[in-house]
């Protein structure tokens, strides 16, 4: 069993950052801290109980490589586009902090030691027409609750979505079934430095409403 941090539930809950300058590209994951914290994941929700994820994980370089090449393309339409500028100064500081460590993680992906894929089980491969929470909710809280397990056996990992454009390609080159359709990529790696801190926020009255908008 992996050694857990000593962090009570709203420390684990608020101190998960997305990793990315700070993975630890040169040390080794093993893989069976990645199996106890899917195993971990594993006992999140799902929609009538039907536990239809599936978690591709790769640590061959080759693999990798050719995702994280997908991943740099998307990566560089997206950046291309430019990012949301916001009346408050220290957001908009904030914002070039994470675009500066997305910068990075495209250029390193295919170094960092483990991707993790989840994928949700989605009947004829085809996504549901509307409002899709109903299979993304199957899929989605197992994946936060994997982030939440690799943080507390000192991982670090980001939320990243930006090769799905090239989802099939990927399900292609990983032998991925057509009815199963990718929500998520994980890089994952130990990290550097020692602590984390919770993130600034929008105040909760700003985004809070009771009884009604």
């Amino acid at each position: 069993m992996a050694e857990l941090l000593p962090l009570d539930p709203d420390q684990l809950l608020t101190t998960t950052r997305s990793v990315r300058k700070r993975l630890d590209l040169d040390k080794p994951v093993p893989l069976e801290v990645i199996r106890e914290a899917l195993e971990v994941a594993l006992q999140a929700p799902t929609g009538s109980n039907s536990q239809g994820w599936h978690w591709i994980v790769l640590t061959d370089p080759e693999k990798k490589k050719a995702v994280a090449d997908y991943y740099a393309k998307s990566f560089s339409a997206y950046r291309a586009a430019g990012r949301k500028e916001y009346d408050d100064p220290d957001r908009n500081a904030t914002q070039s902090r994470v675009q500066s460590s997305a910068d990075y993680l495209a250029d390193h992906l295919a170094e960092v030691p483990v991707l993790v894929i989840g994928a949700i089980h989605a009947p004829g491969g085809e996504l549901p027409a509307g409002n899709q929470a109903g299979l993304w909710g199957s899929l989605l809280p197992a994946a936060w609750s994997l982030q939440l397990a690799l943080r507390a056996r000192g991982l670090g990992s980001a939320w990243t979505t930006l090769h799905l454009p090239y989802e099939k390609e990927v399900a292609e080159l990983l032998g991925i079934p057509p009815n199963i359709r990718q929500g998520v990529l994980f890089p994952v790696a130990y990290y550097t430095g020692e602590t984390f801190k919770p993130a600034p926020r929008q105040p909760l009255d700003e985004v809070l409403h009771i009884d009604g908008w």
